[in-house]
């Protein structure tokens, strides 16, 4: 645990050294642009579990991740993993502004160690909220927000 979250902030902060260094200004101005639109939605899900946690989580202790209640609403009820899909669309965010294969492959190789997280915190949530989580995960997609968006839409319809 401890050696893949060393390992995936040395990938998140090489790639963004790199992106800077070796950022191409003669690049595809529309794949920059998207870039940017998806780093913003990178800071949408990296941001709203702060909120969320501390409003509707319980907290105990130190940090905002430190909550005694399963949180299943808000950016929750979309997907069961905001932070780790922040992590993954951050390098992508990257990838696209930069174009350059250097910064692409760093992103390719934090959003594989940003996804293996999601399976070793489903384990913690499983022991920390037990057959409450399992249902949860039944209903709350791991990363994919828009099947969560639409599950979400399907369900204030209904």
């Amino acid at each position: 645990m401890m050696v893949s979250g060393i390992l995936v902030t040395i990938l998140a902060v090489g790639q963004i050294v790199l992106a800077v260094i070796l950022y191409n200004p003669a690049g595809n101005v529309s794949v920059i642009n998207l870039g940017w639109g998806v780093m913003m939605l990178s800071a949408v899900f990296g941001w709203l579990p702060i909120y969320t946690f501390r409003k509707k989580g319980n907290v105990q202790g130190k940090g905002y991740m430190h909550t005694t209640t399963l949180v299943d609403s808000g950016v929750y009820s979309i997907v069961r993993h905001p932070q780790y899909l922040a992590g993954v669309l951050l390098s992508i965010a990257l990838s696209l502004i930069s174009q350059h294969w250097l910064v692409a492959v760093l992103g390719v190789c934090g959003a594989l160690f940003y996804y293996q997280g999601t399976y070793d915190e489903e384990k913690r949530c499983i022991e920390k909220f037990g057959d409450t989580y399992i249902e949860y995960m039944e209903r709350v997609p791991r990363m994919n927000f828009v099947l969560g968006i639409i599950r979400c839409l399907r369900d204030t319809r209904a």
